[in-house]
């Protein structure tokens, strides 16, 4: 019998994949591009919307942590984004065209997954994975929202410019990573003077803005404000935000500029570069007449627009048990973003603990999630313990069983420990072997 998936993100290609690694069949229903969504481009499975940084690689940072838990759970997602990442310092940062690329072209030769086009509108029988993501279609939202009780909850998403490379005046830019000594560095730095910092701070916030109708009454998850809704707490935000200047000098005077603007390549090639932390719901024009203020920046030529979407999510401790079940309905699983995680590897995470729950739910096991001094138990524990104020979260080390920050290492060690240990215990019991 066939494990249905719902959505071809990242965390239903990794749901579909780790059904597939277990000796199940999935159907992996993807609804691109035969339906589109705002913010997606292609029909290529696991396509990034947003940016094209998985954020660090560093094991002393939550995030590095994450994913090399992924790497030992052999995640597909991380697999392909290592084959295909790029330059990014610190980061792992991808190709976004060759990693989707790599990616659908690796699932759709999956002899125990097959792929199907088109919208679902409804829930169909047997097990299901849902992980139809932030952008999950209006039918199949109110669908989930029937089947919760609690309904959908809904915050608003926004998406950085990208600009060509070739249209940067590298005469009034450098490249440099934060702290480092190598002046080639992996991104490109656009400066402002504190005059030009002033002028393009008033225009920023008095920029026309996308009218957002029916959800004008919103609320953004913090890691992504809008630039523009960022500046408002204050002229000095961005100066201590995403502009801020700290491990930067400029070598062609050797100081400190007042504010940069930091540009990231999205391609190996390097002629898309993306503004790094300014996503905004600007209107298009004003995007360009604003961000042309910054020096580097004058005569760009805009490849993306940044723009606004919508993410759904479930008031998970109302709606999710452990096994990332929905409490009314036990053979409907919920992965990625749609269960309350915010990133891309957090919902990578969280479709692959449903692709495992799933398996064996349908061979009539229990799926017992990691303790929560990992990564995987952490999330999980967050999202089924009860919170009357619940959001959106990222992997942090506060969410770890026991963690203080005088002992992170042992953190660390204990996490990688605790997740060989899970593993293992889910090797012995056969519900997952090598896939071929």
């Amino acid at each position: 019998m066939e494990i249905a998936v719902i959505g071809g993100g990242l965390a239903g290609v990794e749901a579909a994949y780790q059904i597939a690694r277990s000796g199940g069949a999935a159907i992996l229903h993807e609804m691109r591009p035969t339906v589109t969504t705002p913010a997606h481009k292609s029909g290529l499975l696991g396509e990034l919307v947003c940016s094209n940084s998985l954020k660090s690689m560093d094991l002393l940072n939550a995030h590095g942590l994450l994913k090399e838990e992924l790497r030992r759970l052999d995640s597909i997602i991380v697999r392909t984004a290592d084959e295909t990442s790029i330059p990014g310092g610190k980061a792992l940062v991808v190709d976004r065209e060759r990693f989707a690329a790599k990616l659908t072209e690796e699932i759709e030769n999956d002899p125990g997954i097959q792929v199907v086009r088109g919208e679902m509108t409804s829930i169909p029988d047997g097990v299901v994975v849902i992980a139809s993501g932030p952008l999950t279609s209006d039918s199949l939202a109110n669908e989930i929202g029937r089947l919760t009780n609690a309904g959908n909850l809904f915050f608003y998403d926004a998406i950085s410019p990208i600009v060509d490379a070739q249209s940067v005046d590298l005469e009034s830019a450098f490249y440099a990573s934060r702290y480092s000594k190598d002046e080639t560095g992996d991104y490109l730095n656009c400066p402002l003077t504190g005059e030009e910092y002033d002028r393009f701070y008033d225009a920023l916030i008095s920029a026309e803005r996308m009218e957002l109708k029916d959800f004008e009454n919103t609320s953004y998850f913090e890691g992504c404000l809008p630039v523009e809704v960022l500046a408002e707490r204050g002229k000095k935000t961005l100066a201590f935000g995403p502009m801020k200047p700290v491990g930067l000098f400029d070598p062609r005077d050797g100081k400190r500029p007042y504010a940069v603007v930091q540009l990231r390549k999205e391609n190996a090639s390097g002629n898309m570069l993306n503004l790094v932390g300014f996503q905004t719901k600007m209107k298009y024009p004003e995007q360009e007449r604003v961000f042309r203020m910054i020096p580097a920046l004058r005569n760009a030529v805009f490849l993306r627009h940044g723009s606004i979407h919508r993410n759904t999510y479930v008031n998970a401790p109302l709606c999710l048990n452990e096994r990332l079940q929905l409490k009314v309905n036990e053979r409907v699983f919920l992965a990625g973003q749609i269960t309350g995680v915010e990133g891309y590897m957090e919902a990578t995470l969280m479709g692959l603990m449903a692709g495992i729950s799933a398996i064996k739910a349908q061979r009539g096991d229990v799926f017992i999630p990691p303790p929560p001094s990992t990564c995987a138990g952490a999330l999980i524990r967050y999202l089924t313990t009860e919170n009357k104020h619940f959001q959106p979260m990222n992997i942090n080390f506060g969410l770890f069983e026991g963690y203080a920050k005088k002992t992170k290492e042992i953190s660390v060690e204990r996490c990688l420990q605790d997740i060989e240990d899970w593993k293992t215990s889910i090797h012995n019991k056969k519900h997952l072997t090598p896939h071929s």
